[in-house]
């Protein structure tokens, strides 16, 4: 249901990849519409057709760090204007898999972007906005490895980096997660499915319903 004028909540899932986060998003969409809301399930990049295009270009072709960093941006601002702002003003609650937390790590933490540069593109991009909640699943490098590993499918550039790029990665997530403690919450993916589960529901239950 449509809770009247009352505005949607915005809430990302985000770690390195392997670290099993899109396990548990479809959960928390069954959890909120269990409680009568209408939620919009989606991902980044991606969540519309131009974003799912640039998704495509970032995932398998090689460029320049700064213009992936742009185009990141630039499939997140469509994004947001065709999906997430008009679900929440819809009073819709928004679940994602990803968001610019992703983009300081990877291109930030990953490639070596300048942390100006990305802070300038946030604020551009939606300096008014950030999740109201999200969970970080961490997990180390060399564990995260042997699960995509063991998943036996082509891996997109990202994947198929060097080890000290996702130890990179991990140290940079840890790093936004400790400068907005409020927001995010992180996760030790280590750990037995059931676990994980019971503790991310039992935190949106606290922190947003």
């Amino acid at each position: 249901m449509n809770r009247g004028n009352k505005r949607g909540k915005f809430i990302t899932f985000e770690g390195i990849d392997g670290a099993g986060k899109s396990s548990h998003i479809a959960g928390v969409a069954d959890l909120l519409r269990a409680h009568g809301l209408n939620v919009v399930s989606t991902r980044e990049p991606g969540g519309t057709p131009l974003g799912e295009k640039l998704r495509e270009l970032l995932l398998h072709e090689a460029m320049h760090l700064e213009t992936e960093a742009m185009l990141m941006f630039a499939a997140r601002r469509e994004h947001l204007a065709q999906v997430i702002e008009p679900a929440m003003a819809r009073g819709d609650w928004v679940v994602c898999d990803r968001f610019s937390d992703a983009t300081y790590a990877y291109q930030g933490g990953g490639r070596g972007l300048d942390k100006q540069k990305f802070a300038e593109l946030e604020q551009w991009v939606h300096g008014y906005l950030q999740p109201d909640l999200t969970f970080l699943f961490d997990l180390p490098p060399d564990v995260a490895s042997q699960r995509i590993a063991a998943q036996g499918r082509e891996l997109d550039r990202f994947e198929q980096e060097r080890a000290d790029f996702h130890v990179r990665v991990r140290q940079a997530y840890l790093e936004r997660a400790a400068a907005a403690p409020q927001r995010i919450q992180v996760i030790n993916a280590d750990q037995p499915l059931g676990n994980i589960k019971k503790l991310v529901q039992e935190s949106v239950l606290m922190h947003c319903l």
